[in-house]
């Protein structure tokens, strides 16, 4: 069995492994989905009708019987109906994946290129004062919740200062394909900002220390007796002995920068994926919360085993764990 048929199967195993812990979570909340579909209305509904609406929504099942089917279901392709939204899973999904992608994923790039810089300015100027400065930033960093973080970012800059909008994609009243390509940068801007400070901590750090163990080398103290400067050590020796494990640091983060992300665009009013995962939570939409805690679990899988392959390609000791 190779390597990477090993990780698959590993990966595989994580997907199903989530599904069943998120579904067993969903139903042991106290929140009654029915009740919450309901509302304002549920005074008005009388036990027959709820019996009906739990057997439409397969309720009155057993819960492994309620899990098998929704697990024949995402096998035939189908993700169920979210009755949050009223629409298919799939449309939800579909309509909220776009902007969840602009936010996370160009925080996930420029947090990545703003860790590695920060971390080789760290190690070349290690135990000195920029060193200090930036490891105290991101420890700083670490230990900041990501909503505290963005609520202050949003009471200064959009708030106070009025630099940037206060929430949303757009203009609010304005529908979202009449929103000028301008005014989605400037709605943009401040969460994205956010989630770029929330990722740089841990790229930064790991950056740093593998930097110092290439600077620190004996291959390194010959070039340096050689007549070589530093910034040319750290172009042609560092960074391209550090650029693996800073590439796996950053595919290792795509989960930290995804968990960021909800709490972010639940600040921000962000009509993303993490917005819809809240509204799931609160309202006992188990098929709508499944499907996107599958989907987060699939990117953070496919990361996780890319990052793995990459290291058993250039360690073959890796392969033999």
């Amino acid at each position: 069995m190779t390597t990477a048929f090993r990780i698959i199967l590993r990966q595989l195993a994580l997907l199903a492994t989530v599904a069943l812990a998120v579904f067993m979570l969903m139903k042991a909340a106290p929140i009654d989905p029915i009740d919450a579909y309901l509302g304002p209305a549920i005074a008005t509904v009388g036990p027959e009708q709820r019996a009906q609406i739990a057997a439409d929504w397969g309720l009155d099942q057993p819960a492994y019987q309620q899990f098998l089917a929704w697990a024949a279901h995402i096998l035939r392709g189908d993700l169920g109906f979210s009755h949050a939204y009223n629409v298919p899973v799939a449309q939800v999904l579909g309509d909220r994946l776009g902007p969840s992608l602009a936010l996370a994923g160009l925080a996930w790039l420029l947090s990545g290129a703003l860790g590695c810089v920060l971390g080789a300015l760290a190690a070349l100027f290690a135990g000195r004062w920029p060193d200090r400065v930036i490891r105290l930033y991101c420890y700083v960093l670490a230990a900041t919740p990501t909503f505290w973080l963005a609520m202050i970012m949003l009471m200064v800059f959009a708030v106070t200062l009025g630099w940037a909008p206060v929430c949303c994609a757009g203009p609010i009243g304005v529908p979202p394909d009449q929103v000028s390509f301008a005014a989605r940068v400037h709605h943009l801007m401040l969460p994205l900002v956010v989630l770029t400070l929330f990722g740089v901590a841990q790229i930064a750090l790991h950056t740093r220390v593998k930097l110092i163990e290439v600077l620190q080398s004996d291959y390194v103290a010959l070039t340096r007796t050689q007549g070589a400067g530093a910034l040319d050590i750290l172009l042609h020796h560092g960074a391209r002995n550090a650029a693996l494990p800073a590439v796996t640091a950053m595919l290792a983060s795509v989960g930290e920068v995804m968990g960021g992300a909800i709490l972010a665009e639940q600040v921000f009013a962000w009509p993303g994926l993490g917005r819809a995962t809240v509204a799931a939570g609160m309202k006992g939409d188990v098929p709508l919360l499944l499907a996107i805690a599958l989907l987060t679990a699939l990117v953070v899988a496919a990361a996780t085993g890319l990052a793995n392959i990459l290291y058993t390609r250039i360690d073959p000791r890796m392969a033999a764990r």
